[in-house]
């Protein structure tokens, strides 16, 4: 299957599949139960906690664009991680990046305290480390975030997934930044892919929801029974929103992409500006990785002003396009201060280590003008 291929398989995802009323877009199925003819008489569709026609839908579509075999859609981002680490035993050993998501590093910190599971924090963007790692211990589970939340670093996932296979290790790869339209983490050697759909694919800011892909058949049985187990499902009707924003998926994510990059420079030549994190920019630490693995350098970035903390407030209250706000990748912009919002439950050591500055923010390029949106970032610094 081509990668063009796949792109046109998520918008004629479930299109005139109905068979009643041969409407073109499919219905929603919110039934929590469905008629059995018979005893011993089982179908596929029973009980809307294992299986649901309308989430299947998305998570055939899911399954398509990111190459895989199966996919379980679940109720958030953070489900969907939740369900990965049901595959870890007690006793086994997780690496994860020092710099993931504040909200991933704190729940997996919490689970390890409960001793859940054992785990690492690594730097995973050093190949010494990484070797070192695997020398040293056998992990069951790896955890890459490429790019990393908030500061955009790049992992080659290619070269982490291959020494975990020499240590039998489960390769798991967040990939909500980029979506499947700019990187496939399946075929660059992961066992499991993860989104918060929430993010891009849903792409409009009106549904919470993640997902897991895996092209491992074994992988995806045990998925299939602790989704079903611990209910970790996503509804009917937000799954039918899912897809109904994925049809759009390619031109939203070219559009912010082409935005950002005009931002990213706009930044690194602004006077107010210390530090601009874009992989799409030649200075950036894992540009040469990122324009190997992926197919676009995607709308996250951030920066850090020159400026004390007393005038960020200044900076914020000046947008008038850019949205003071938690989540990313709908079609409108968004500014997030990872330090107080994203990363606060991290924990001040953890942060300043991650590289979360109180000078940080966080931009989710959306697809409006792109003059308007740098006029909106030069007024606002203008008052810094």
């Amino acid at each position: 299957m081509t990668k063009k291929y796949k792109r046109t398989s998520v918008v004629q995802a479930s299109i005139s599949t109905d068979k009643a009323h041969k409407a073109v877009i499919a219905p929603i199925y919110l039934s929590s139960t469905f008629e059995i003819d018979g005893l011993e008489k089982h179908l596929p569709y029973e009980y809307s906690r294992t299986c649901n026609p309308t989430r299947d839908d998305l998570a055939n579509a899911i399954t398509q664009i990111e190459g895989g075999i199966g996919s379980c859609v679940t109720s958030s981002g953070m489900a969907a991680l939740t369900l990965i680490i049901h595959l870890l035993d007690h006793g086994d050993l997780i690496v994860a990046p020092y710099d993931c998501y504040g909200r991933s590093y704190r729940m997996l910190c919490a689970l390890a305290e409960k001793k859940h599971f054992k785990l690492k924090f690594i730097d995973q963007y050093d190949e010494k480390e990484v070797e070192r790692l695997f020398r040293d211990h056998s992990p069951k589970m790896v955890l890459i975030e490429s790019p990393s939340n908030p500061v955009m670093r790049i992992a080659d996932i290619k070269m982490i997934a291959r020494h975990a296979k020499t240590k039998g290790a489960i390769t798991v790869c967040d990939n909500t930044f980029l979506s499947p339209i700019l990187q496939n983490p399946l075929e660059l050697g992961a066992d499991i892919v993860f989104h918060s759909t929430t993010k891009f694919l849903n792409g409009h800011s009106d549904v919470v929801g993640g997902c897991v892909t895996t092209n491992n058949q074994d992988i995806l049985t045990t998925l299939e029974f602790w989704a079903n187990s611990l209910g970790l499902i996503g509804a009917p009707f937000d799954s039918y929103m899912t897809l109904r924003g994925m049809r759009t998926l390619e031109l939203r994510v070219r559009r912010a992409q082409e935005n950002a990059e005009k931002i990213a420079q706009m930044l690194l030549e602004h006077p107010k500006i210390d530090n601009v994190y874009y992989p799409g920019l030649p200075c950036h630490k894992g540009h040469e990785i990122a324009t190997r693995q992926q197919r676009g350098y995607g709308s996250m970035l951030s920066f850090e002003i020159k400026a004390d903390k007393s005038k960020l407030s200044a900076f914020v209250d000046e947008l008038k396009i850019f949205r003071l706000a938690q989540s990313l990748g709908g079609t409108e912009s968004l500014i997030n201060h990872p330090a107080t919002m994203t990363h606060v439950s991290m924990g001040k050591a953890a942060r300043a280590k991650a590289g979360v500055s109180d000078q940080l923010f966080r931009l989710s390029v959306g697809i409006e003008h792109i003059d308007d949106l740098t006029l909106d970032l030069n007024n606002a610094l203008n008052v810094v």
